[in-house]
């Protein structure tokens, strides 16, 4: 199985009513020994830090062609502890309900997050953001400048006024 690190981040603007996006750098060496790197990122017009946390993994693990063993690194203990807590499995039982019986947030993502993940063996880890982590800062910048192009589609699970 191709090993493959990912690092992913999400922004938003106004956090939760403005401009958001998302950045992933994807980082593998083939079998000659070559590093390769690809770096992802898309802007929404309006969406949450927490959407965006979510679509970095997502695009990052859709852009894999094959079943792959991943370690992720993310700076959201949303999406990390979702897994490595074991919360997404209860939300799925629970018929994607929290404990307090309310409904879970971003059920479309988290719903695409598990397809994305499925045929791979992933590594759920947190890395702690605006810390000097050169891989985390390369993935906000990715997603800030993402957040702040004139190049922003719409997110299709927020609601847009």
């Amino acid at each position: 199985m191709q090993k493959v690190t990912i690092y992913t981040d999400g922004a938003a603007r106004g956090n939760p009513d403005g401009p958001g996006g998302y950045g992933a750098v994807l980082k593998y060496v083939d079998s000659r020994g070559e590093l390769h790197e690809k770096e992802l990122s898309q802007g929404y017009i309006r969406t949450t830090n927490n959407r965006m946390e979510l679509m970095a993994a997502i695009a990052a693990l859709e852009a894999l062609r094959r079943p792959c063993e991943v370690q992720l690194w993310s700076d959201s203990q949303y999406l990390v502890n979702a897994f490595n807590q074991h919360w997404i499995e209860n939300w799925v039982r629970k018929g994607w309900k929290r404990s307090g019986k309310e409904p879970v947030k971003n059920v479309d993502l988290w719903q695409r997050l598990l397809k994305a993940a499925e045929p791979h063996e992933i590594t759920w880890n947190w890395v702690r953001g605006h810390n000097g982590d050169p891989e985390n800062e390369r993935c906000d910048a990715l997603a800030t400048q993402a957040a702040d192009s004139d190049d922003l589609i719409p997110d299709p699970g927020v609601d847009i006024p």
